[in-house]
């Protein structure tokens, strides 16, 4: 139905689906932490497990329609995409959250933060050997690759939350310097927030009305954007890694300025290293639902988009460890790499999908 509507038309519902899903997120990462209060799943459930698939619902929603009707190309490039562009959006953090002298990854810096970049690192190495699994692989509505994708996943939770707990280092890990409080400390908002809620009911309720909101503008965003390619002649791998995957990180920009902007630089950063972990996920979901093995339908777009989403998380965990302290153009020396690796990157990406 969305083909036969016109261009014009296509843009205003895509921008209004992306305006949906903007103010939704807000209220999901709200609510998420109202819910972690009144339920007291603690910093590790809470935060990385509920506010990642919170704010990648719309990720979700592309994910099963995409898997339903067969495209999974767009919900591979979308996915692939979406790391690397969330890991852009730290960038936008560290220019437009960040007040002071020094940078997003300065203020942030912990051992902690380096287990999740590392996690994220694992898992799209598994991404890129299960591109290379035979295409025939599949047990139990399962492949090898999803499955292990998805127990790194788990593994990585329990460390970051051991870390969390204890490291046998100095301070725990914690850079000197770094933001003095805990990840999370802006919980104590929500707390304030959840004293003033009445009914954890009514938390429940908005929580589940925006995740309902975000996956039905996921839909619409997926379906409006694809035809709208159609229209231009994008083709779904480059609309998926750039296009749909900026809308689709609408959440983690909300969410990451309202957190850097309460000072709760670690939780900013966690959330987009959650997220980026979560997102190979999807692929469990899209094997099940279509019954064939996705990785090794990827393109070489897909693992090119992968390797550039291994390169900027690496920067940014070395900036995790070394710290700079200038800032460049209201930006820390990673995130100005990170910025130039991605727009040649992408540049590269037209090259590749053009040969």
């Amino acid at each position: 139905m969305m083909s036969s509507l016109p261009l014009w038309l296509l843009i205003v519902i895509f921008l209004g689906a992306s305006v949906v899903i903007w103010f939704a997120g807000i209220q999901l990462s709200n609510k998420t932490n109202i819910l972690d209060q009144r339920f007291h799943l603690g910093s590790a459930l809470g935060g990385l497990i509920l506010l990642a698939v919170a704010t990648n619902l719309p990720e979700l929603a592309i994910t099963i329609s995409a898997a339903i009707s067969g495209n999974l190309e767009v919900a591979v490039g979308n996915i692939l995409g979406g790391i690397a562009l969330q890991t852009v959006v730290l960038v936008v953090l560290d220019v437009f959250g960040i007040k002071g002298k020094h940078p997003l990854t300065y203020k942030a810096a912990s051992l902690t933060l380096v287990i999740e970049a590392v996690t994220v690192v694992a898992i799209l190495g598994v991404v890129i050997a299960g591109s290379q699994m035979p295409p025939g692989l599949v047990i139990a509505r399962l492949t090898p690759d999803v499955v292990l994708i998805t127990a790194i996943w788990v593994v990585g939770l329990l460390l970051v939350q051991r870390a969390q707990k204890h490291l046998p280092w100095q301070e725990q890990g914690e850079a000197p310097e770094s933001q003095p409080e805990p990840k999370g400390h802006s919980k104590a908002k929500a707390q304030h927030d959840s004293s003033k809620t009445k009914s954890t009911g009514a938390s429940v309720a908005v929580f589940a009305a925006a995740a309902l909101a975000t996956l039905i503008a996921g839909v619409i965003l997926e379906q409006s954007g694809s035809a709208a390619a159609d229209h231009i002649g994008l083709s779904g791998v480059l609309f998926g890694a750039t296009v749909l995957a900026l809308a689709t990180s609408l959440p983690e920009i909300s969410t990451g300025l309202a957190s850097v902007r309460q000072g709760d630089y670690k939780l900013a950063v966690s959330d987009i290293f959650g997220g980026n972990a979560f997102l190979p996920v999807l692929f469990l979901l899209a094997v099940l639902i279509s019954g064939k093995a996705v990785l090794p339908q990827a393109q070489a777009t897909d693992i090119y988009l992968t390797a550039l989403a291994i390169i900027l998380t690496l920067v940014y965990l070395l900036g995790l460890l070394f710290r700079p302290q200038r800032r460049i153009a209201r930006m820390g020396t990673d995130s100005l790499i990170v910025l130039v690796l991605y727009a040649v990157g992408i540049a590269g990406l037209f090259v590749v999908a053009g040969g």
